[in-house]
């Protein structure tokens, strides 16, 4: 039965709409003589179940239910397989007894998709199951080149480790991501050995924030860091494996098309159109970068859904305008459908080419369930399809469901296809028009959807990007409905012609148009990241909050009756909720610097962090300020032995490099953070030194009202501690010695004094 609402609907079994229909309590009849008649809330929610139901609109419940199964997964501590396995046998079995029952077997079987999700992701985490360095590491490493990626200073590989000087076999990771600065002469599939500094890959900077060592463990990466010196190509051990000759050979093509196209256009434009083409964004600088995300359209040099469903779209009109070009085939040939078949080769080659990325897998498969259901005669955008799609994402890489480019993409899918009916209907007409009138309804038609989808897929991702990367770009609407016109009628066009005639080595005139469309949308991305207030920080959401906005966006766009109407509730809730969650201290994972709350409410930095964590840091605090701001050290007191800053609510936080200050802070700071050995007499209200830094990695805390302080770590949780000062008895040493006043300087630590252990 088809998903659109209709006026008829098909009654539930009798059974079943007894069961939906539940009674109003005892005390709300009572309310029956008041002079306003109140609605029969039970009654209206069973008949839109009905309703539902007769829509075939549970099904998408299902992947709601498998994806609540993942989060589950990955709240769990060492969680078994037998566990879930039982489990989703259990409720499979008892949703078949109960199957007379219509709604303890959709519960059952909604129950038994939680299960199948909290397997999948207890399979996936075996599968990709891999040694992870356990330390810093400076040795000889041999291995095969997978990918090279060009960079501004040099380039980035991918190694496939085959040995690592003095790591035991069953301890070497799988994969390595390493940079070098002399790696010219390197490609793609080449066996290599060179010297390089190893670490493992880092956790996040501050607990809730981006888990990149979760994200290289499931692309099996163990190691990162950066070659010492010149790699040497040396002949591999054994012969090349046929994937990695394979792959080696795609991505050598695509580094000789990302080299071409930026050529060929040059400058700034040029790093941006090989990015849009080959999904390689190794040439695009720092500020193009800025000046995309300030506007709002940095999503378009990400290979994911928009470039997807361009290149397929491009092949489906092709293919089927060609046809349609011969009468014989365009009536006797299903166009259509051949049309639909040749999308789905030339996408999922067009996905293979762009290196299979994570999120352009996951638009491949979007792509591939939209044209199949074009070949099995349903509607290509609908709920269900996209469902599906989620679903078999999902049981592929359960882990995708905790990042933003899932929750972005299949959210704005979401309600675009929620409001499609709506949006079909603007300007539409039955009246007749000249020439001139219908081109002018076109055309308006088209701007008023443009603009429409724009707003609606911005307004359903917002909530994603204000909780992973705590923007918000307000004018991204304009630079959205801007620039990507330019991309889909000319730069995505351009690029399948492009692809077509470089074999022919008559390319370049192509990219030369389409370089002038990119120029075209960097300037427009600049005309609005100049607008003030373009790209606003904001601090970072609660998890609360995120799920409760999550939530009014399934109810928004899942249900087909006035169900609903219900979103605003959970929507109200998340916004009500969705206070900044902002924090006094954050701490360095390897305690090399600190941002600390001073009186007057802003962060101020101490020590030298890197300028990725200080950034993660400003960010989740929603302070816009960048990591070289002069204002950031302007309120801690410092001198050769450390820092002091004096914060809000009479607590003092000192920062210790120099053991010969530690005694002094110990008595007059409230929080002692150093990453030496503390002393085991210090009488600070918390400590926290090269032990607990290795217990706990980053940290941040949060003083509360009497005296105690939350700590949340990123391995051991949330934590609350008193801030009372231990009470230590003197000792004859100790007694009479008079207490040193040291110097506080108002300046900052000289920046040759503290390094940093943040690789590259």
């Amino acid at each position: 039965m088809a998903e659109t609402d209709t006026k008829e609907t098909r009654p539930l079994p009798r059974l079943a709409a007894r069961a939906v229909a539940l009674p109003l309590g005892r005390g709300l009849t009572d309310l029956a003589v008041l002079p306003v008649r109140l609605p029969d809330v039970p009654a209206w929610i069973g008949g839109e179940l009905t309703r539902e139901v007769a829509q075939r609109r549970l099904f998408p419940w299902i992947a709601v239910a498998f994806g609540l199964g993942i989060l589950l997964f990955f709240q769990a501590e060492e969680p078994s397989l037998a566990a879930p396995l039982a489990g989703g046998i259990l409720s499979m079995a008892a949703a078949w007894l109960c199957r007379r029952s219509f709604v303890a077997m959709a519960l059952l079987i909604g129950l038994t998709a939680v299960f199948a999700g909290f397997l999948a992701g207890g399979l996936r985490i075996r599968a990709v199951d891999a040694p992870v360095l356990a330390r810093t590491t400076i040795a000889s490493v041999s291995g095969f080149i997978e990918t090279v990626e060009e960079r501004g200073q040099g380039r980035r590989l991918l190694l496939r480790v085959a040995k690592i000087e003095g790591v035991p076999a069953d301890a070497t990771p799988r994969y390595a991501r390493v940079t070098t600065r002399a790696g010219d002469h390197l490609a793609p599939g080449q066996f290599v050995n060179a010297k390089a500094r190893l670490l493992p890959p880092p956790q996040p900077a501050w607990p809730g924030g981006y888990d990149f060592g979760r994200d290289a463990r499931f692309r099996e990466i163990g190691a990162v860091g950066s070659l010492l010196g010149t790699a040497k190509v040396l002949e591999p051990p054994e012969g090349r494996p046929w994937l990695l000759a394979a792959a080696a050979r795609i991505d050598a093509a695509r580094n000789a098309l990302t080299e071409r196209i930026a050529s060929a256009i040059g400058g700034p434009a040029g790093g941006v159109g090989a990015a849009l083409v080959t999904g390689k964004r190794g040439l695009i600088g720092e500020p193009t970068n800025d000046v995309l995300r300030a506007a709002g359209i940095y999503h378009i040099v990400s290979i994911s859904g928009l470039h997807m469903v361009l290149a397929a779209g491009t092949f489906f009109w092709l293919i089927r305008a060609c046809l349609a070009l011969f009468p014989a085939a365009a009536l006797l040939w299903p166009v259509k459908k051949i049309a639909a078949l040749a999308a789905m080769v030339g996408a999922s080659a067009y996905c293979v080419f762009t290196g299979a990325d994570v999120a352009t897998e996951r638009s491949l498969v979007m792509t591939l369930v939209m044209f199949g259901a074009v070949l099995a005669d349903r509607p290509a955008l609908s709920i269900r399809n996209l469902s599906v799609a989620a679903l078999l994402v999902l049981v592929r890489e359960p882990e995708a469901l905790l990042g933003p480019s899932f929750q972005m993409s299949f959210g704005a899918v979401a309600a675009l296809t929620a409001v499609a009916p709506l949006l079909s209907r603007i300007g539409a007409s039955d009246k007749p028009a000249t020439p001139l009138g219908s081109a002018l309804r076109w055309t308006a038609r088209r701007g008023i959807g443009l603009f429409a989808t724009t707003l609606v897929a911005s307004l359903a991702t917002a909530p994603f990007a204000a909780y992973h990367f705590q923007t918000v770009n307000p004018y991204g609407l304009i630079g959205n409905a801007l620039a990507l016109p330019l991309v889909s009628i000319v730069v995505m066009p351009a690029a399948l012609l492009g692809v077509l005639a470089y074999p022919f080595g008559l390319d370049r005139p192509v990219w030369q148009v389409m370089g002038f469309a990119v120029n075209r949308v960097l300037d427009v991305s600049a005309w609005v990241g100049g607008i003030d207030g373009a790209s606003l920080t904001v601090p970072a959401l609660g998890l609360a909050a995120l799920a409760l906005m999550s939530a009014a966006l399934l109810l928004l766009t899942l249900p087909a009756s006035s169900l609903r109407w219900l979103a605003p509730l959970p929507m109200g809730a998340g916004l009500a909720v969705a206070t900044p969650n902002r924090y006094d201290v954050f701490i360095d994972r390897e305690g090399a610097g600190a941002a600390i709350r001073h009186a007057g409410g802003m962060l101020t930095l101490v020590g030298r962090p890197s300028d990725f964590v200080t950034e993660q840091w400003l960010r989740a605090d929603g302070d816009g300020r960048r990591a070289g701001d002069d204002s950031l050290r302007r309120e801690a007191r410092c001198d050769r032995g450390g820092c002091v800053v004096e914060g809000a609510d009479r607590h003092s936080v000192a920062f210790v490099q120099d053991i010969a200050a530690l005694e002094e802070d110990c008595h007059r700071a409230t929080v002692i953070l150093t990453k030496l050995k503390a002393p085991p007499r210090c009488d600070a209200g918390l400590v926290i030194d090269r032990e607990a830094l290795a217990a706990r990695g980053a940290m941040t805390l949060r003083f509360l009202s009497g005296d105690r302080v939350e700590i949340r770590s990123v391995r051991k949780g949330t934590e609350i501690a008193s801030l009372a000062r231990a009470e230590i008895p003197p000792t004859p040493e100790t007694k009479n010695r008079p207490q040193a006043v040291r110097p506080v300087p108002e300046q900052d630590l000289p920046e040759g004094d503290v390094s940093s252990d943040e690789p590259d």
